[in-house]
This record gives structure tokens, sequence and C-alpha cells, in this order.
């Protein structure tokens, strides 16, 4: 597994050094979007609109809508400055019931691991928990962002699972048509409660699958198989640079050439111009005496088999 960070978990004046991991992962199927013309996959870039041009890093900082289309801008070292300051403890305010919390609460689970020489202090708080029946809460920022954590044994692990602020869950007020009053037939909820009885069982994870996500994966191998495949077009090469370099290059190698040849081109050139002369002698002579007479034909020597 990928460290995705590492730091302590306090409670008390006891700090557990610890690592970090994703305890679950990201199993969907990604599709992107490609453009039918030509099949090339659909990119995104950084642009302005007013400007109508793309916009480089240096050039982008941060913003705060708090009007329509008003902002208020932060550079980065604005915003590392008013960071919490423990980003690498995991601090337990609390020990609380697991049954107290509501699962609405929970986000996205951890596991940590004992980091250095911190198994005794891991070893401690997981066993302390398992016999408490307790779990920490906590605080913790992980990538600029502050959370609450739930701290708990998983078997032979700790495991943090990060949870929403109060204000960042949605009253029920705000769900509509809910019932104001349960009234209910009583024969229908004697047949709605037997219903639940034959349907009640203990918790098997491995028994649900994603049918969507297999039912796409099994689409993707027949496309495949059948070569219903869109292959996407070479990129054109435009380094007009390197192709000038190129030929000029090739050019004064050709330059060179004549003076590097060496005794035996210089020797070959005499010969060369010796047979120019008597060719073009021979052509004289043609043009005065007239046409020459045709020459018998050769006889073919033939090759007797021994």
């Amino acid at each position: 597994m990928h460290t995705v960070w590492k730091g302590a978990i306090s409670f008390g004046l006891v700090h557990v050094p610890v690592k970090m991991f994703t305890a679950t992962e990201d199993k969907d199927v990604h599709l992107r979007y490609i453009h039918k013309k030509c099949g090339t996959p659909i990119s995104y870039t950084r642009s302005c609109p007013h400007c109508n041009e793309a916009a480089q890093w240096e050039e982008i900082s941060r913003g705060y809508e708090y009007e329509k289309g008003r902002f208020v801008l932060f550079e980065e070292d604005e915003l590392e400055a008013i960071k919490p300051e423990n980003t690498r403890t995991i601090q337990i305010l609390d020990f609380v019931d697991l049954t107290d919390i509501d699962p609405l609460y929970f986000e996205k689970p951890y596991y940590l691991s004992p980091d250095q020489a911190g198994s005794g202090a891991y070893n401690l708080l997981l066993e302390a928990m398992r016999q408490s029946g307790k779990i920490g809460i906590a605080k913790i920022a992980i990538r600029s962002k502050s959370s609450l954590a739930a701290i708990r044994p998983l078997e032979n692990c700790i495991c943090m699972e990060t949870m929403h602020f109060p204000d960042e869950i949605r009253s029920l007020q705000q769900v509509p048509n809910l019932p104001s009053q349960t009234n209910v037939n009583e024969r229908e909820l004697s047949m709605a409660r037997m219903l639940i009885d034959q349907l009640s069982t203990s918790f098997e994870p491995e028994k649900y699958t994603d049918d969507y996500r297999t039912a796409l994966l099994d689409a993707i191998q027949r496309k495949v198989a059948g070569q219903d495949v869109v292959t996407v077009p070479a990129a054109e090469r435009t380094n007009v640079i390197d192709l000038m370099a190129a030929l000029q290059a090739s050019l004064e190698a050709v330059k060179t050439t004549p003076t590097d040849a060496g005794p035996a081109a210089a020797a070959a050139a005499p010969a060369a111009r010796g047979r120019a002369a008597r060719t073009r002698a021979s052509g004289a002579e043609d043009t005065a005496g007239g046409p020459k007479k045709p020459r018998a034909p050769r006889k073919r020597k033939t090759e007797t088999a021994p």
C-alpha cells in the first residue's frame, strides 16, 4: 500500500507514531470523452474566457466569490499562514460509544499502522479501546483540509474514519414531503415486519456485487474482442526547428564529401576525365564520317553440361 500521510496519534501525553493508508479503492470504470470525428480523447485546458487565451500556472491565483462576479484573492503564502499548526497530529479529544454516532457522519476510512519504534504505544491504544468498548473522536488535517475523525479498533489494526462536521450535515427540515405523523394500518405493518424477518440474515459483504460495473466490463471486453476499437491518430510532427537543423547538417555533410574523399578519389578523377574526352572524340568522328556500319551480332557462347 502507498503511504498517504505520516504523523502521530496524540491522547493525553501519549504520542503514537503512525502511517496512514487508504482503506478503500476506486473500482469505477472510467470512460473518457472521445471526439467522434477522429477518435482523439477530449482535453481540457486552463483558459480565461475574458482574454480568450490559455492561462499559465504562474498567472493563476485563488479566489473566493463572496458576491456574483466579485472575488477576494489569496496567494499561496497567505493560505499557508492560516493552515492548522498540527498538520501531523491526530489529536484525540474525547472517547465515546460507537453506537452514539450516526453513520451519516462517516466519510472515508483509513488504516493506521505503527511507524518506526511506536509499536508499543500503538498496541497499548489498540488494546485499551478494545477492552473499554470506546472509540476516539479526533481532529486531523489532511491535504489542507481539517476534519473530524473516529479512531477505533478493527481486529489487530487501528482504523480511522474521517467525519463531517455538524454544520456539514443538512437538516431533515430541508427534505420535502416528509410525513409529519406515521399512521399505518396494523395488518400491513404486521405483514411488513414478517417480510423483514424472512429477509433478515447476517451481513456477508462478499455476496453483494456491482452489477453495472460487471456489465460494463463485459461490454468492453466484447468490443475489444470484436475489434470495435477506435485508434487515436498519431500526432503530426511540427518541430520545424529540428527539421531545419537536420537539413542544414545534411547539406554541410554533402559539401565536405569531395574534399574529404582522399587519394583514391584523386586518382580516379583523371581517368574519369579521360573517358569523358574519348566519348566526346568518338561522337565527333561519327558526325564527320557519316553513319557507321552496323556491326555483326556477337555469337553467344553455349555452355555444355559436363
